[in-house]
């Protein structure tokens, strides 16, 4: 197969598997969305599902959060890791937006990644999920497993996020970023890997990869 081709049995394949696509992170508006993608930096999306209501109960939106203390936000997000920076982040991008955005989440690439502990991907996901602006967030599954299909050269998230981007039609990159995370939890994960239930790193993975695997297996 060509990269197009082998792009096109992705397409098809996880359209297939997922036709409706579940947001992974829960969240009730763009504010607790910001603030969910930030604690998922380094930490699981279920640790946060399970971190965000004791947060949002007492802070779900900018003007509550900054009466809150930094250490205070700190003790309740600790299980999710990097409390300190991300504690300092929430309390201060919630200062901005009341003081810049009128408490709102700015619909920009530019002004997200200006806010306090938001990078490219954070602001990617928000502006993908939450404005439903074409953006293609690349995370470690997305990251693995366009490397895995030969889709790009697993040099680093900038250069498989542009490779993603130059492949896939612009109309897709919101639902596939999303069905490619779901798929690599389900069929492709980094670790206990079964390559006969990933039938799609099967049918188009590099043949390295899925040499080295099913020598795994035949010991």
């Amino acid at each position: 197969m060509t990269k197009k081709e082998r792009a096109t049995f992705v397409i098809n394949s996880l359209k297939e598997i997922y036709p409706s696509i579940p947001i992974p992170l829960d969240h009730k508006d763009p504010y607790t969305l910001l603030i969910a993608v930030l604690l998922s930096a380094q930490c699981t999306d279920v640790r946060v599902n399970q971190i965000t209501p004791l947060l949002f109960a007492k802070a779900d939106n900018p003007k509550d959060m900054i009466k809150m203390t930094v250490e205070e936000i700190k003790e309740i997000i600790r299980p999710c890791g990097l409390s300190p920076m991300k504690s300092k982040g929430i309390h201060g991008l919630s200062h901005i937006l009341l003081d810049q955005y009128n408490g709102e989440v700015p619909q920009s690439f530019e002004a997200l990644e200006s806010l306090p502990a938001v990078g490219h991907k954070t602001a990617s996901v928000v502006m993908s999920q939450a404005f439903g602006v074409p953006a293609f967030p690349v995370d470690t599954h997305i990251h693995r497993l366009m490397y895995r299909w030969g889709l790009s050269n697993g040099k680093n998230v900038i250069q498989t996020e542009k490779d993603a981007k130059a492949l896939f039609p612009k109309d897709l990159w919101n639902d596939l970023h999303l069905q490619i995370i779901w798929y690599g939890r389900e069929y492709s994960p980094a670790r206990g890997w079964d390559l006969d239930k990933d039938f799609i790193t099967k049918t188009i993975g590099r043949k390295s990869i899925i040499k080295e695997i099913e020598k795994k297996i035949s010991r």
